[in-house]
C-alpha cells in the first residue's frame, strides 16, 4: 500500500502519528518488541525456545463486563442485547455520545506516537473474508495480529481497503467511566455503523482475537453463512470434522491430531463451499503443556510464537508450563505454519461429524453420547460446560455455565439465528452429531478425576472412523442420551459415568441436579416457536 495513502487514512481517523510501521515482517517486529527502551507490559522476554513471553497484568483473560455495542439504527433491531431475559449476552448498549468520547480519548492518545498498522483478512474464504486493520502502538500486539489473522500478499496489499478497523490502546483508561455509567475504566466496544472497534485499558491479546470473532458473528449470519466457535480438521480422504466448545474444553488439543490435517483451532464459517477458518494462527492454552500428550502444540512454541503470562526463569529462559501462579489461562499464539499438517489456505469440505465438547465439572455427563438431529439442536442451544479457571477475569475455580451455541460471549445476534443455520447445514449435508465430555468422571471436581486426554482421543477416532455407529447402545438415566456400550481400546465401565461412582445414589442426586439446571436454563428459549419443541429432546426428571 502506498505510504501516503496510509497516512491519509490515519489522518482521516483523527490520528497524526510520528512514524508508521505497516505490516512488518517477523524479523522487524522482533527488533521493535525486544527494544530495551520499552516499559510496562510492552516489554517482552525472549525464552529459551525462541518464543517471546509477555505479561498482561491483571487482565489474564477477557473482560466481558466491559464489552459494549453502540446502540443505533443499525443495531437496535439486530443485536442480541443483554437484559433480564438474555443474561448470558455480553452485548451491553453504548450511546453514540459515549462512543464518540472514547474514540476521541483513543485517537488523542495515538496522536504523535510511533504506530504499528497491520492489515489482514479474517476468513480464509476469498468470497466471504473480511479485510481488517488494527492500529496500535504496541509492537507485540502487531505481532499477535500477524500470528492470528491472514496476512495479505504483497499484491493484495497494493489495493487493500479495510472494511473494519480496530484502534488498540491498552494504556488508555477511560477517565469518565463513572460519568458514562460503564462498568470500569476498561472498554471493548464495537460500532457496526462506523465498522470500528476500540480496545482500551486491557493488555490481554484475546480481546483482539475475540473482538473480530464477534464482528464475524454479526456480519456472516446476515449473509446466511454459519459462524461457529469451533475447531476443524480433515482426514486424508477429505472427511471434515468440527469441534464446538468453550475455552478449556479441548478444541485446540483434540483438533491438533497428527493423523489429520488441521484447518483451524477456534473460529470458522460454513458457507456453500464448506468450512473455512477465520484465522491464520492458533491461540492454544498451555497450562501443564506436556510434549508427550500435546506434541504439536509443544513443538509450535518457537521463534515467532507469543507466550502470554507463562512463568519462566529469567536466567535460563526455561518455561515452567505447570506454574499457574500468574493464571491458569496461559496462552501461546503462533501461526498455522507452525503446525506441520495444517491446511493452508485453511478451508475444507462440508463436515460429516459435528462434535460438541463440554468439560462437565460434576462428573455426570458421559465421555460420549450419540445425538439425534433434534438432540443436537437442544445441546447446541444449551451450550453447557464448566467455565474453567482463568478464561475470564475473576474466575478462579470451575463454575457451571450455559453458553448458547458454545460461545454466547461472542454472539452478536440472537442464538436462534446460529442454531437455525447450523441445523440447515447439518440436514443438507447429512452430518452426524455427538456430545463429548472432556471433564470429570468418578465424581465431581475435587473428588473424581479428569477424563484422560488419550481416552478422549480414542473416542474422537471412533467417531471419525464411524465405528461408534456400529456398536450396541445403552440409555443414560435422566438425560436419555444414547451411550455406546463398547469402543475399541476403552474400558467399557467409563462409557456410562454412573459406573465410575462408588456411591450410585450420590451420582443419581448429582445427575438430577444437573438435569434440572438444563431444564431451567432452556426455559429462556422455550417461548420461541422454533425452539419450544426441542424441550422434548433434553433431560427428563
Amino acid at each position: 500500500m502506498n505510504a501516503d495513502k496510509l497516512i491519509k487514512d490515519l489522518n482521516g481517523l483523527g490520528i497524526m502519528p510520528s512514524k508508521v510501521h505497516h505490516n512488518l515482517s517477523y524479523e522487524e517486529l522482533f527488533k521493535y518488541e525486544t527494544s530495551p527502551e520499552l516499559k510496562d507490559y510492552a516489554k517482552v522476554f525472549v525464552t529459551k525456545s525462541g518464543a517471546v513471553a509477555v505479561d498482561t497484568g491483571i487482565f489474564t483473560g477477557r473482560s466481558p463486563k466491559d464489552k459494549y455495542v453502540v446502540y443505533d439504527d443499525t443495531t437496535k433491531d439486530t443485536v442480541w442485547w443483554k437484559n433480564e431475559m438474555n443474561k448470558n449476552s455480553d452485548n451491553k448498549p453504548m450511546s453514540t455520545d459515549v462512543w464518540t468520547d472514547l474514540k476521541q480519548q483513543v485517537t488523542e492518545y495515538l496522536n504523535g506516537k510511533e504506530l504499528f498498522v497491520m492489515d489482514a483478512f479474517v476468513g480464509a474464504s476469498e468470497k466471504n473474508r473480511l479485510p481488517i486493520r488494527v492500529i496500535t502502538d504496541i509492537a507485540w500486539a502487531a505481532h499477535f495480529v500477524k500470528n492470528m489473522f491472514i496476512i495479505p500478499t504483497e499484491k493484495e496489499l497494493e489495493n487493500f481497503s479495510p472494511e473494519f478497523i480496530m484502534l488498540h490502546a491498552p494504556r488508555v483508561n477511560n477517565k469518565r467511566w463513572q460519568e458514562h455509567k460503564l462498568n470500569s475504566d476498561v472498554f471493548v466496544t464495537f460500532n457496526f455503523t462506523e465498522n470500528m472497534a476500540l480496545v482500551g485499558g486491557t493488555w490481554y491479546g484475546g480481546e483482539i482475537k475475540k473482538g473480530f470473532f464477534s464482528v464475524m458473528n454479526y456480519f456472516l449470519p446476515l449473509k446466511n453463512i454459519a459462524s461457529m466457535h469451533c475447531s476443524a480438521n480433515m482426514g486424508k480422504n477429505g472427511d471434515t470434522a468440527i469441534f464446538f466448545g468453550l475455552s478449556g474444553t479441548g478444541k485446540t488439543t483434540l483438533s491438533a491430531d497428527p493423523e489429520r490435517f488441521l484447518i483451524g483451532d477456534d473460529e470458522h464459517g460454513w458457507d456453500d463451499d464448506g468450512v473455512f477458518n477465520f484465522e491464520g494462527g492458533c491461540y492454544a492454552k498451555c497450562i501443564n503443556l506436556d510434549p508427550k500428550k500435546e506434541p504439536q502444540i509443544y513443538s509450535a512454541i518457537r521463534r515467532n510464537t507469543i507466550l502470554e503470562n507463562v512463568v519462566y526463569d529469567p536466567q535460563t529462559g526455561e518455561i515452567d508450563y505447570a506454574d499457574a501462579s500468574k493464571t491458569e489461562n496461559t496462552r501461546a499464539s503462533y501461526p498455522l505454519s507452525h503446525i506441520p499438517n495444517a491446511v493452508i489456505p485453511s478451508v475444507g469440505p462440508h463436515p460429516q461429524n459435528i462434535i460438541f465438547l463440554t468439560a462437565d465439572a460434576f462428573g455426570v455427563l458421559p465421555p460420549v453420547a450419540v445425538l439425534s438431529p433434534d438432540e443436537a439442536m437442544y445441546y447446541f442451544i444449551s451450550g453447557y460446560t464448566a467455565k474453567l479457571a482463568g478464561t475470564e477475569r475473576g474466575i478462579i475455580e470451575p463454575v457451571p455455565t450455559f453458553s448458547a451455541a458454545f460461545g454466547a460471549a461472542f454472539l452478536t445476534l440472537p442464538p436462534i439465528v446460529y442454531a437455525r443455520l447450523l441445523a440447515e447445514k447439518m440436514q443438507k449435508h447429512n452430518a452426524h452429531a455427538y456430545l463429548v465430555n472432556t471433564g470429570w468422571i468418578g465424581g465431581p471436581y475435587g473428588v473424581g478425576k479428569r477424563i484422560d486426554i488419550d481416552v478422549s482421543r480414542k473416542i474422537i477416532h471412533a467417531i471419525l472412523d464411524g465405528s461408534i455407529l456400529k456398536t450396541q447402545y445403552q440409555t443414560m438415566p435422566f438425560f436419555n442420551l444414547k451411550l455406546p456400550q463398547h469402543l475399541e481400546g476403552i474400558n467399557d465401565d467409563i462409557l456410562n459415568p454412573r459406573n465410575t461412582w462408588r456411591d450410585k445414589s450420590a451420582y443419581d442426586n448429582q445427575a438430577q441436579k444437573l438435569a434440572q439446571s438444563f431444564v431451567d436454563n432452556f426455559q429462556r428459549f422455550a417461548a420461541d416457536a422454533e425452539t419450544s419443541r426441542l424441550v422434548n429432546f433434553g433431560p427428563k426428571l
